[in-house]
């Protein structure tokens, strides 16, 4: 069963002791900003990050604190259309729904449909590649309805 969260600040920190990591101000105000946002560019959390005032950052450290709990594997990242990093503090198989106009990221969890993705591709061979993953995005821009008085 797959589940649906991500690590809270105690399984974080026990997530930086087992890299040799220390837990710094730093690190946890960004894990703390990303908990509450989810998708996020390192200008959003460094805002986020500062208006808490939780820890002195820059934009700078932040993106590169995400960077590298990405390559850790702590977050996953994606580019938008727009051209910036947005990490992403749930690792676990989902799809996502990006919203074109806003530039906003949004979990779409339909563990039914990602099975039934998989099952179709596992029969499917692509000559001279291995698949090891699959990327769900869908894309939209937000409806606007029109009421009629």
């Amino acid at each position: 069963m797959t589940t649906h969260k991500c690590p809270n600040i105690e399984e974080f920190k026990g997530i930086l002791k087992k890299h040799s990591l220390k837990a710094t101000p730093q690190r946890l105000a960004v894990h703390e900003a990303m908990m509450n946002l989810g998708h996020a560019s390192a200008d959003m959390v460094t805002e986020a990050i500062k208006e808490k005032a939780a820890a002195k950052v820059t934009v700078a450290s932040v993106y590169n604190i995400l960077t590298h709990m990405a390559m850790l594997g702590v977050y996953n990242y994606r580019l938008s259309t727009n051209n910036k990093m947005y990490f992403d503090v749930n690792t676990f198989k989902h799809i996502h729904l990006y919203d074109q106009e806003n530039h906003m990221y949004k979990d779409v969890i339909d563990d039914e449909l990602i099975s039934l993705i998989e099952a179709h591709l596992s029969r499917k061979r692509f000559k001279g590649y291995r698949v090891e993953g699959i990327d769900i995005q869908l894309m939209g821009r937000p409806t606007r309805k029109k009421y009629i008085i």
